[in-house]
């Protein structure tokens, strides 16, 4: 399937209508519930993933009508997406820049490799940050770049304690140390092999808030209620919306900030970036993912359009869908511990019979079969009348499914 129209030249892009093919880089469950969307809007997919043992699956190749089965920077794997998709998107801002800009050669891609390139990098990001501050409102956390030992010799003291974070690849987590002297430091940048890392000064947070935006090709944004989230372990636990603690001033400013940012990065797609609301009920911006994200599973089940229906329609230049939230709702990440007894190493299917029981229940699971301790494998959103009402129907879910409240 050849493109019809130059994608760097063309200021107004023609809609690609269905059942036309949309291509997705990278294979997860991010993944998956993009194509999921798609289809249901009668649209064909395509991912690329490097699926690299035999017969192995991965959650979105599960579901879509190709799997192109090349690494992402593999140049025939792209060419073929490619050739046969009018539009792509990624499912994880980690695919190598390169790639994407090789894909927009000949496709619409969104996000651009300019966006996702700012969300790979956290001192671009706080660059980015701090250069949009003026629009947006909001500044990041203190920060310094540790790339040396005079880095560390350097550093004030006002940014201890503070967390130590890798400059790439770092999610749920992981490439995150805290530290509270220079020694810590030390001994956190030796650990993480001497990469170059970024020291963020610790704040008084009360709690944090992901706010999900979209833009559209044409400039158009909308931006969805506002989440509070919850993490264990450094990963994502609930998501609650409307946040219980959330005031419509921090709301409205967090909501104002996202819409400067993402104009500001000219972005098309989908866009969240988490904020932190301090004790003094301040808000500073923390980082972006440039794709739907953990937080923004709830609009599957509690939204007008979801997060992933929205993803397609900017990709495929088509309006931007209605962001009203119709149901409160509790978002539980569903990870591998679930699938085991305690400290028991025997695997055991979760009561899904007891838990689709409970009233507004809604169960998604990701096609994973190998469920381990940490991995996430599915989530399930309570909705309801009211927001008490959600937030008792995740306390039974959690008895239930041997999760501690």
């Amino acid at each position: 399937m050849s493109n019809s129209y130059d994608p760097q030249s063309s200021p107004i892009l023609p809609t690609a209508n269905p059942p036309a093919w949309l291509g997705v880089m990278g294979g997860g469950q991010l993944g998956r519930m993009f194509a999921q969307a798609a289809q249901s809007m009668g649209y064909q997919v395509a991912v690329l993933e490097p699926v690299l043992e035999p017969g192995a699956t991965c959650p979105a190749g599960q579901v879509a009508q190709r799997l192109v089965n090349a690494g992402y920077d593999d140049g025939a794997g792209l060419d073929a997406l490619a050739a046969q998709c009018l539009a792509v998107t990624t499912e994880f801002e980690n695919v190598p820049a390169g790639s994407l800009s090789r894909l927009a050669q000949s496709v619409f891609v969104a996000p651009n490799a300019d966006g996702v390139s700012v969300a790979q990098d956290r001192i671009a990001e706080k660059r980015f940050f701090v250069g949009c501050a003026g629009k947006s409102g909001v500044l990041p956390a203190p920060h310094k770049v540790i790339a040396s030992e005079a880095d560390i010799a350097a550093i004030d003291d006002e940014l201890l304690p503070g967390i130590l974070k890798t400059v790439r690849m770092g999610y749920d987590g992981k490439g995150q140390v805290r530290v509270r002297t220079r020694d810590d430091v030390r001994a956190a940048f030796a650990g993480m092999g001497q990469v170059t890392c970024l020291l963020e000064k610790m704040l008084p947070l009360a709690y944090e808030v992901s706010v999900l935006t979209a833009r559209g090709v044409d400039g158009a944004s909308v931006v969805y209620p506002i989440a509070e989230n919850v993490h264990r372990d450094g990963i994502l636990f609930t998501t609650t919306v409307p946040g219980p603690n959330v005031s419509a001033d921090c709301a409205a400013k967090a909501q104002r900030a996202a819409q400067a940012m993402v104009a500001e990065l000219a972005y098309v797609g989908v866009l969240c970036i988490e904020f932190f609301v301090l004790a003094d009920g301040s808000l500073v911006v923390n980082e972006m993912a440039p794709r739907p994200h953990n937080s923004g599973h709830y609009t599957m089940d509690a939204c007008v359009t979801s997060q992933f229906a929205q993803q397609v329609r900017a990709m495929a230049r088509l309006p931007l869908g209605d962001t009203r939230q119709h149901s409160p709702a509790v978002m539980l990440n569903l990870l591998g511990d679930a699938w085991f007894a305690d400290d028991s190493d025997a695997i055991r299917e979760p009561a899904w019979d007891q838990v689709l029981a409970l009233p507004g229940a809604c169960l998604h699971l990701y096609g994973k079969d190998d469920p381990r301790r940490g991995r996430k494998m599915g989530h399930l959103t309570l909705v309801a009348a009211t927001l008490p009402e959600a937030q008792q129907r995740l306390h039974e879910a959690c008895l239930i499914l041997g999760i501690a409240p």
